[in-house]
């Protein structure tokens, strides 16, 4: 209930009106069933804006530190995912990946959409980054299409590290829905999971026009803040 009070009465006109997204191939989304949406993760906007124009529900799987920030803030923060019906991902330990697999396979068998970003993580930096394989076994695992989806401009109104968004119009690009039967029954198989992800991540970047990087957002973010902890501590 409270999902649909926020989409259709509380935020989801408010975003509409503040941001007039642009929407291009809403028509590729399954009317009915389930299906994947992969999309580039650009800024914590992201969350909020795809779902305020898709006239179906959407799940996300959310890093599970949105559930346990501390204070006023995290526990209002935690209230609102958990009220929209966002999952908490537990993104840390060996277990980590099997538990979002799991969770993803639950949403997809409830015959509802489920959203991805495939990059684990927002680029920090506006480039698209390589995606993990997890949502190719929960499409060939689930037998279900994937739609690219490409968020443009939210970047600019919403950089990490940003707390209020730029009020200025961004575009939600739909793909067509991919298919990937003809993988049924190699999930199993690594480099099957390998191909089926870049073919998802080659979508995504033909409908962001973003540069690629085919290294994974969080080592580069890692490497990036070592340099930084180097670099301050030769400046003492």
């Amino acid at each position: 209930m409270f999902y649909h009070l926020l989409k259709h009465v509380l935020l989801g006109p408010l975003l509409r009106l503040l941001f007039r997204p642009r929407i291009e191939g809403l028509e590729n989304i399954p009317t009915e069933g389930a299906a994947i949406i992969a999309g580039n993760h650009l800024s914590f906007s992201d969350h909020f804006l795809m779902p305020a124009i898709l006239k179906r529900r959407i799940t996300f799987l959310a890093k599970a530190e949105y559930f346990t920030g501390p204070g006023v803030k995290g526990r209002l923060t935690a209230a609102f995912f958990r009220s929209a019906g966002q999952i908490p991902v537990d993104r840390s330990g060996k277990d980590a990946g099997q538990a979002a697999l799991r969770e993803g396979l639950g949403v997809l068998a409830k015959e509802e959409l489920l959203g991805i970003y495939p990059e684990g993580t927002r680029s920090h930096d506006g480039r698209l980054y390589k995606g993990k394989v997890g949502v190719a076994a929960m499409a060939l695992g689930a037998g279900v299409p994937v739609v690219p989806c490409a968020m443009v401009g939210t970047f600019e109104i919403q950089p990490p590290g940003q707390k209020i968004p730029k009020i200025r119009r961004v575009t939600i690009r739909f793909g067509e829905p991919m298919d990937f039967s003809r993988y049924a029954g190699l999930e199993g198989e690594r480099a099957v999971l390998r191909a089926v992800t870049d073919e998802i991540m080659y979508a995504i970047l033909g409908l962001s026009g973003q540069e690629y990087v085919d290294r994974y957002a969080a080592e580069v973010k890692a490497e990036e803040e070592a340099e930084r902890k180097k670099a301050r501590r030769t400046s003492r």
